[in-house]
């Protein structure tokens, strides 16, 4: 067998090897954590400070956050003194109008065409074996509904879980995934 028909597969074999030696591994959800250094995490109950929402808004924050990095990564949830430990508050819970609607009737106000929710969470990750990555930071995303067709009520439990999701990938790419 020549050299040239043994070159791509001794090529793949190296590449795999030399990929399996590295410290840091990558996966497809795109994080980067040694996972030779950092084994657990843990979340403290985030608490709702901003004055509005659903009455159990903090717990299902809480718990999204702890399954998302569960589903995400290989790290094990623990109670308390996780390597990477995570804590926080909701501290904006805000409706607001985007645009005006115009009655065609001149004794009738003006009303709002759009709401937007707009939700922040402040959120403290500590990294025990690395505090340079170490961040307090807010977090905030929004989801539009017409009020015309249906009220906040109806929308909101969807509003809400929709707007965590995107908070908890941004805190994710800040945390873990260092992007």
């Amino acid at each position: 067998m020549k050299l040239t028909s043994r070159l791509p597969v001794l090529l793949i074999c190296c590449l795999f090897f030399g990929l399996q030696a590295c410290s840091v591994k990558y996966s497809f959800t795109g994080t980067n954590i040694n996972y030779d250094l950092v084994k657990t995490f843990t979340v403290e109950n985030f608490f709702n400070d901003s004055g509005g929402g659903p009455a159990n808004m903090e717990q299902l924050f809480t718990e999204s956050l702890k399954e998302y990095y569960q589903r995400n990564t290989q790290l094990e949830l623990v109670r308390s003194n996780g390597d990477l430990q995570f804590a926080g508050a909701i501290n904006r819970y805000s409706l607001t109008p985007q645009s005006a609607v115009s009655s065609n009737d001149p004794n009738l106000p003006d009303r709002a065409g759009q709401m937007r929710l707009t939700i922040a969470v402040e959120v403290e990750y500590i990294n025990l074996t690395n505090e340079e990555e170490n961040l307090r930071r807010t977090f905030s995303f929004f989801q539009d509904y017409d009020p015309r067709t249906t009220t906040l009520l109806d929308v909101e439990s969807q509003l809400v879980e929709e707007i965590f999701e995107n908070i908890i990938q941004d805190i994710f790419t800040a945390t873990v995934a260092n992007w």
